[in-house]
């Protein structure tokens, strides 16, 4: 396993960055976006807690979740949407994920009546590829903090709010928060289009890390949208993240492993809503 896999991923991202711009320049992408009806957003339940449910074909600590031949993109995505997902993650990166922009696409356009969401999730370098999510249809897209500089990561972030996409900021440790909370800061006017994550996944062995969501709960303030990432494989676990404080899980493996996506995607929300008793997702 490398040993900076942050650092392989944003190379990766810029090859290929750089090879969609040769074929399709700045210009077409807003041409095609012009023409595409607003973004739909990611509306929270007043049920106190919500899921993005992902849609990928491997993951790198799992191996093989699905085979791309097998694989019903739109039914997938459908299953979670009927289950109550507020948003759907579609991931774009081939190398290591096996996903597409053509998965994202797909996704979009299988959700676009039910208004659910679609989220670009990939290792995202330049602005570039916020036109490409958005040309795809989608109504959002995850950005790494630990990733990328500071102005990086603000030229990202203000691409994406020019276009209507909600945000999901992805922190590691307290450092990432904080970077992320400097960035929020002079954002507030976004609301819930911006999102605070934080995964607990070892960058190193890619391993989950027990604990590490709840003790970092508590560094997360209460005016943005926590949530969890990575390591949630059932009911149970998504009812003690929402103890913890979290307002949404975002879930992979295990729904991609399930034999119906559709169900487990409620058994965790039902778990979750109730384990919060009703209580606001936050104070505002």
């Amino acid at each position: 396993m490398s040993h900076d896999f942050l650092a392989d991923m944003a190379t990766s991202s810029r090859e290929r960055c750089e090879a969609a711009r040769a074929q399709r320049s700045v210009a077409d992408l807003r041409a095609v976006i012009a023409g595409l009806p607003p973004a739909p957003s990611l509306v929270p339940s007043v049920a106190g807690f919500d899921l993005i449910a992902e849609c990928k074909l491997r993951s790198p600590a799992v191996g093989q979740l699905r085979a791309a031949a097998e694989t019903d993109i739109a039914g997938t995505v459908q299953s979670y949407a009927q289950g109550g997902a507020a948003a759907v993650s579609v991931l774009t990166e081939p190398a290591r994920f096996e996903g597409s922009l053509a998965h994202l696409e797909r996704a979009a356009a299988a959700l676009a009546a039910q208004r659910v969401p679609a989220m670009r999730k990939d290792f995202l370098v330049d602005p570039y590829q916020i036109l490409e999510a958005r040309a795809a249809g989608a109504g959002g897209v995850l950005l790494i903090v630990r990733m990328l500089t500071r102005g990086a990561l603000e030229a990202l972030l203000d691409a994406a709010l020019e276009h209507g996409l909600f945000v999901l900021l992805e922190t590691f440790d307290a450092a990432d928060i904080d970077v992320a909370l400097r960035l929020l800061a002079p954002r507030k006017a976004a609301g819930d289009a911006l999102l605070l994550g934080v995964n607990c996944r070892d960058l190193v062995t890619l391993q989950v890390v027990p604990g590490r969501l709840e003790l970092l709960a508590n560094q997360l303030p209460h005016n943005v949208l926590r949530v969890a990432e990575s390591g949630v494989e059932s009911a149970a676990d998504a009812a003690r993240l929402a103890s913890a404080g979290y307002d949404l899980a975002l879930v992979g493996s295990a729904l991609m492993k399930s034999g119906d996506a559709s169900q487990l995607t409620a058994a965790m929300l039902d778990a979750a809503r109730a384990a919060r008793g009703g209580r606001p997702r936050r104070a505002r």
